[in-house]
């Protein structure tokens, strides 16, 4: 492979192989994250939600009737928070993956900067001695 080839193909892979593979990465990192901890919350509502149908189908007089009812107002409460805490670490999730990627950004600029002013600079050397 020639020198200019070799350094078109190094070029290319500075510019947009590399950084897409790290975007890619980062965006896989991120779903992967976000659909397991969705899974893990419908799981959880699944289960409170299963737990106090049978604590229902239990239901044969006054007593069974409070302790039902009881155990569905916390339950409830339970649920409020498990959606807080799930809301919040969805967020968190969103969050870092805009921070990752607006560094990958970032640098994917600089570069850019870097290759471009190197290329200009070499032009401006071949032009020189011409």
């Amino acid at each position: 492979m020639s020198k200019a080839a070799e350094k078109n193909t190094q070029q290319l892979n500075t510019i947009f192989v590399s950084p897409m593979r790290s975007y890619t990465n980062a965006a896989l990192d991120y779903y992967d994250q976000a659909v397991s901890a969705q899974l893990d919350a419908a799981r959880a509502y699944a289960d409170m939600s299963v737990a106090q149908m049978r604590l229902w189908l239990e239901v044969s007089d006054a007593d069974s009737l409070k302790k039902a009812l009881d155990s569905q107002q916390k339950a409830a409460g339970d649920m409020v928070e498990r959606f807080k805490n799930d809301a919040e670490k969805l967020t968190s999730l969103g969050q870092t993956f805009m921070q990752e990627s607006q560094k990958m950004a970032e640098e994917n600029m600089k570069n850019v900067t870097d290759v471009s002013q190197k290329a200009a600079s070499e032009v401006t050397q071949k032009v020189t001695h011409l």
